[in-house]
C-alpha cells in the first residue's frame, strides 16, 4: 500500500515515516501544501495523510482541489485543530476521516485500516481477490486453480496495482508512479520485464486472468 504523508513538522514527519515504512508501507512524504498537490494528483496513492496547516497551500485547499479534480483516494486530516466545527468543515471537503494531534501511532494505523475498508473490497486481512486467484499480502502468496507461489515485493505491488484496478486499463506512467514512485529514475522497460515475470505467475498457477497489452497506452488486468 502507497502512502503520501503531507507534515510540515519535520521531526513528525521523519518519524511517521519511519513507523509507516516499518508496517510495510511505501511512503512518500512532503512538508508543504503545493508538493502535496502535485503528488496527489498522480493517483497513485492508497491513501492520503494530509495536515491541515500547510505552508504556501492549506491542507484544506489542497484537499478541496482534489476532490475537482477527481482524486478518490481516502484522505485523513491531520491537524491540532480538534473543535466540532473543524472536524465538521475538514469531513464537509471531502476528507473521510479527521486525526487530532496529539496522537498514538496505532490509532492513526487504526484509521487506514478503517479508511482502505471503505474502499476495497477485502475477503480478509491483506487478501484481496479478483476472478479465480487470490492475493494475500501478509505472506506474499499468489493463489490460483492449480498451484500457489510467492512474489518478489516489486511484482507484488505490480499485482496489487493490477488487482485493484481489474478490468481497467492502467498507463504505463501511471504504473510507473504507482509501483515505483514519483521520484524514481527507473528505465522503461522494467515496466515490461515484470509484466513478464507476472505473466509466466499467472500461467504457473493456472489462472484464466492476463494481462492483455492495450497498443499505445498500457495494461489491463482481465478473464481470458
Amino acid at each position: 500500500m502507497r502512502i503520501l504523508l503531507a507534515e510540515d513538522d519535520a521531526k513528525l514527519n521523519e518519524t511517521l515515516t519511519y513507523q509507516l515504512e516499518t508496517e510495510n508501507f511505501s511512503v512518500d512524504s512532503c512538508t508543504d501544501g503545493d508538493t502535496a498537490l502535485y503528488y496527489g494528483l498522480q493517483n497513485i496513492y492508497d491513501v492520503i495523510l494530509l495536515d491541515r496547516m500547510l505552508p504556501y497551500m492549506e491542507g484544506t485547499a489542497v484537499l478541496t482541489t482534489l476532490r475537482e479534480k477527481g482524486i478518490t483516494a481516502p484522505i485523513i486530516l491531520i491537524t491540532a485543530l480538534g473543535t466540532l466545527s473543524d472536524k465538521v468543515k475538514g469531513l464537509d471537503l471531502g476528507a473521510d476521516d479527521y486525526l487530532v494531534k496529539p496522537f498514538a501511532f496505532e490509532e492513526l494505523l487504526a484509521r487506514i485500516r478503517c479508511v482502505t475498508r471503505r474502499s476495497l473490497t477485502l475477503t480478509g486481512n491483506d487478501i484481496l481477490t479478483v476472478g479465480d486467484i487470490t492475493w494475500n499480502a501478509a505472506d506474499s502468496m499468489l493463489e490460483g486453480p492449480l498451484s500457489s507461489c510467492t512474489l518478489a515485493k516489486r511484482e507484488a505491488d505490480l499485482l496489487e496495482t493490477f488487482i485493484r484496478s481489474s478490468g481497467q486499463t492502467l498507463p504505463r506512467n501511471t504504473l510507473l508512479l504507482k509501483v515505483w514512485g514519483p521520484e524514481s529514475d527507473v528505465e522503461d522497460g522494467n515496466l515490461d520485464n515484470y509484466i513478464y515475470f507476472l505473466r509466466r505467475r499467472l500461467q504457473i498457477i493456472g489462472s484464466k486472468l492476463q494481462i492483455k497489452t492495450i497498443r499505445g497506452i498500457g495494461y489491463c488486468l482481465q478473464e481470458n
